[in-house]
């Protein structure tokens, strides 16, 4: 690493970064290129990481705006329908444990992107409302009604009582 300790730290946060990256892409390579793309962005810019600062806010603010201005690229190439490429049919899982999951992730990603983002963070990730609020840009009570009506609305999509 260089003796470099922010290189070691980023190193150290790239599970994080993984996680945050399946909320934003459905398919694991286009995770793994997220994260690659916005660590290469993060080691390039490093003499812009203004120390005292939160590491972990920083990339995850970096892989939201490449996240961002793909979604606007593609948008403007248009690249046609979005069909099973591979051709592949997706075998139905046979454990229920499995079922379930996939139902919760199918019930994350109807969700819009804004709430499906403060659920990961903060449910999955762990990270503070302030910290969320943070990386999202937005204030501390924007974050908990996100985070509030992505629940319910995960709640209402898996037919569980939302009372």
């Amino acid at each position: 690493m260089n003796g470099d300790p922010a290189r070691a730290d980023i190193v150290r946060l790239i599970p994080a970064l993984r996680a945050f990256a399946r909320t934003f892409c459905r398919n694991t390579t286009d995770a793994d290129d997220l994260v690659q793309e916005t660590l290469m962005k993060a080691l390039a810019n490093l003499d812009k990481f203004e120390p005292g600062t939160k590491l972990k806010s920083w990339l995850f603010t970096i892989m939201r705006n490449t996240f961002y201005t793909r979604a606007k690229v593609l948008g403007r190439e248009a690249p046609g329908i979005e069909e099973n490429v591979s051709g592949d049919t997706p075998i139905e899982a046979s454990q229920e444990t499995t079922a379930r999951a996939r139902e919760v992730q199918r019930a994350l990603q109807k969700l819009p992107p804004h709430y499906r983002e403060v659920l990961t963070l903060v449910a999955i990730l762990g990270e503070s409302y302030e910290a969320a609020a943070e990386i999202c840009d937005c204030a501390v009570g924007t974050v908990k009604s996100r985070l509030n009506r992505a629940r319910h609305q995960i709640l209402q999509e898996l037919g569980e009582d939302v009372s």
